[in-house]
């Protein structure tokens, strides 16, 4: 067996979650607990119900991207007078009014980013399912890369929310917050939790079928 398939439950190593410490984890299988050396926290060798509760996360967050880009973000009144906007008719405003790159930007972080991480759950999913041995590490750094994008998704409904706050003018102008901001948001957070769900390890364990 080659060292670069070594994992650490067939060297009896395991990660706490919440400080990071290496702890020896000797006759504990996927059922068993154990608690952390340094913090005390209960660790696994694999997240209970990892695949069953990360599908239902990325399966509700599937349903919720229908009517986050259907259904209007947000209303801008301005003078008694305004018209319902969706994400797609909001970038093409944007583009309208030439403002290329501020229409891209709400375009990838809007539109591209959240399809992209839910496809991208969804084929990790599968592949680990199915057992995938393809290039292993290419996926724990796809999943790497999906957990870090989650952070910064919440960007829209931040500057939506301080946009509303902000723009209070009465008769003048005001800003009225659609439902599609609100499923928008539900998708943003199920996405982020559906990658907190994950438990990228389960990728290693068809290799340790492979050299075992």
């Amino acid at each position: 067996m080659s060292s670069s398939s070594n994992t650490g439950r067939k060297v009896s190593l395991i990660t706490c979650h919440l400080c990071r410490q290496l702890n020896r984890a000797f006759g504990l299988d996927r059922k068993s607990t154990m608690l952390c050396s340094r913090c005390g926290a209960e660790m696994h060798l694999r997240k209970p119900g990892s695949i069953a509760r990360t599908w239902a996360l990325v399966i509700t967050a599937f349903i919720f991207y229908l009517p986050a880009n259907l259904l209007p973000v947000m209303t801008v009144i301005s003078f008694g007078e305004g018209e319902p906007d969706t994400i797609m008719s909001g970038i093409v405003s944007l583009m309208k009014g030439e403002m290329w790159v501020l229409a891209s930007l709400v375009f990838i972080a809007s539109f591209i980013v959240p399809l992209v991480k839910l496809i991208g759950l969804s084929y990790l999913l599968i592949s680990v399912q199915k057992g995938s041995r393809w290039r292993p590490k290419d996926r724990t750094q796809l999943y790497r890369v999906i957990e870090a994008v989650g952070r910064w998704s919440m960007l829209d409904i931040f500057m939506m929310s301080i946009l509303i706050s902000l723009v209070k003018l009465g008769s003048i102008a005001t800003i009225e917050p659609g439902a599609g901001g609100t499923f928008f948001a539900a998708v943003v957070v199920l996405t982020m939790f559906a990658a907190m769900s994950f438990d990228p390890r389960l990728i290693w364990d068809s290799m340790e079928k492979e050299n075992g």
